[in-house]
């Protein structure tokens, strides 16, 4: 994988909340969503809509990233941009709605990074090619990280039966 920056360095407990405010639950198109993608930090979001962050950029966070709210929304904005998130860990619904989505995701309990850090995923961890460090991953299933890498369920079930026709 290639080199890329943290774009964004979160604490613990981000809420779904924080990463797709509640007032715009109206808005469920994948293609919509990601406009109002941390809509309260408004440096955050107007990078995002003016196309300053690269896909394949890093949001880095801690422990319980995505906890709250059931929202699928939450993963969808996230993934609309292209964007991985290196969490220490991740919420059990935020989790399952990420590999739904198709959401770029590495658990990686031990991370440590700050914004503007250049990362590298390789050989089952993270490489902080800033700090020098390293961290190891913990990999998801394979049957999960292979819907992850379809682009989620949907695409992912839609290669399954045009395989069995």
């Amino acid at each position: 994988m290639a080199i890329a920056r943290v774009v964004c360095k979160l604490g613990d407990d981000v809420s779904t909340d924080i990463i797709y405010p509640g007032r715009f639950m109206a808005t469920v198109l994948p293609t919509e969503t990601p406009q109002y993608a941390f809509a309260d930090d408004k440096a955050l979001n107007a990078k995002l809509k003016a196309g300053e962050i690269p896909p394949g950029s890093f949001i880095v966070a801690g422990k319980n990233f995505g906890c709250g709210s059931s929202r699928e929304q939450a993963a969808s904005c996230i993934s609309g941009y292209g964007i991985i998130v290196i969490a220490r860990h991740f919420a059990r619904i935020f989790l399952q709605n990420s590999i739904n989505v198709g959401l770029a995701m590495v658990i990686c309990p031990t991370i440590d990074a700050a914004e503007g850090d250049e990362l590298e995923i390789a050989e089952g961890r993270v490489w902080n090619r800033t700090s020098g460090k390293s961290f190891p991953i913990e990999a998801l299933p394979q049957a999960r990280q292979a819907i992850i890498d379809a682009g989620g369920l949907i695409p992912y079930t839609r290669r399954l039966l045009t395989k069995q026709v």
